[in-house]
């Protein structure tokens, strides 16, 4: 199911409608463009096609015991902006859908179906078809059915040339195999996986501190590559690794997805009582877009670990014992993993250089 709400200003000749300021023509073009890409997405649990008033999906969860619906809605904040600005849109198609399918997975539930919301003050369909062609692309590769969403135009609400994003996720766990924290404990080990980039969030620091640089030349600081090329790549998924642990039989106490609150305020969400963290802040190298964010912005270093990712995106905590194991699995399944701190008694968050005794040096 998708469809679209649409005000735009009317050519001359325009029916009344039209010249209220709706455009029924524009909606269904924005439609046409992007079903091939969301049809895609459709397997045998999606009943029915583009174009109805709600999606059906056949919820059949196999052998699970006690399946338990996780859901979650999120948006992807004012990275809109720098899509604006670049007039790249692809991206923040697989950032909604790749944000959400990681906010779910923190309770060990895997994706059943994906719906969005594309708004903008007047609409663009060419645009709004790359954002949701971006989606349904991501949708795809994770196995994920996008089963809907909304296309809206809204002159008056939304700055002309802007849009803004949302997506809800729905997906299962079996109740037993729910992750939810509460058998973490002191001395457990903290695995980190690397973020892509900013991902979804911190946008706005990162647009006030860079504003006034060249966005389009290659820069030393960055490799070489630009501010245009860096700023909008797309938040990633971490579903296969958090696969590839769960088929090897790892012990998952807990998981965290790195998002706005960074590694301060994200980790604690899925703390029991009396256990915090500790970080070593000297495991990984910082990525240099962050450090110059840092740098053009004079923020506090403690600041922006909570306003940045800082290249940590995903967070999964296992017994000591599980530790090598968990490496292994991880790297094998493609991913770059590193011991980033441990279990403590306490709470909250607190920050230490060369607490694990291992990984790269910043």
């Amino acid at each position: 199911m998708k469809d679209s709400n649409t005000e735009a200003a009317a050519p001359e000749g325009a029916s009344a409608y039209e010249r209220a300021g709706v455009s029924i023509d524009a909606g269904h073009r924005a439609v046409e463009l992007m079903k091939g890409a969301v049809a895609r997405t459709h397997g045998p649990e999606v009943l029915g096609g583009i174009g109805g008033f709600g999606g059906l999906f056949r919820a059949a969860f196999g052998n699970l015991t006690d399946p338990v619906l996780v859901a979650s809605t999120d948006g992807v904040g004012t990275k809109t902006k720098v899509a604006v600005r670049v007039g790249r849109y692809g991206g923040l198609g697989a950032d909604i859908v790749n944000h959400c399918v990681n906010d779910i997975l923190v309770q060990g539930a895997r994706p059943l179906f994906f719906l969005d919301y594309v708004a903008m003050g007047r609409l663009k369909p060419e645009a709004v078809a790359e954002v949701v062609t971006g989606a349904a692309q991501a949708c795809e590769a994770l196995g994920v059915a996008l089963l809907g969403g909304e296309t809206a135009e809204m002159p008056g609400v939304y700055v002309e040339g802007e849009l803004d994003i949302v997506g809800t996720i729905v997906g299962v766990v079996d109740r037993p195999r729910l992750v939810d924290g509460r058998r973490i404990e002191a001395g457990d080990c903290v695995v980190a996986l690397p973020s892509s980039g900013l991902h979804t969030n911190g946008f706005s620091l990162a647009r006030m501190a860079l504003d006034g640089l060249n966005w389009d030349e290659g820069r030393d600081d960055l490799g070489g590559q630009s501010l245009a090329e860096v700023l909008p790549v797309p938040h990633r998924s971490y579903l296969q690794a958090h696969a590839a642990l769960e088929a090897a039989g790892a012990d998952i106490r807990g998981m965290a997805h790195i998002t706005g609150g960074g590694l301060v305020d994200n980790p604690p969400r899925v703390f029991p009582a009396g256990i915090g963290m500790r970080v070593d802040t000297s495991s990984w190298t910082v990525p240099p877009l962050f450090e110059l964010i840092v740098r053009e912005a004079q923020v506090e270093r403690l600041e922006a670990f909570r306003a940045l990712n800082m290249g940590v995106g995903f967070l999964i905590i296992v017994p000591a014992a599980q530790r090598e194991q968990a490496l292994q699995v991880l790297a094998a399944a493609g991913e770059q993993p590193w011991v980033i701190g441990e279990m403590v008694a306490g709470q909250g968050v607190t920050f230490a250089a060369g607490v694990t005794g291992d990984g790269v040096n910043a």
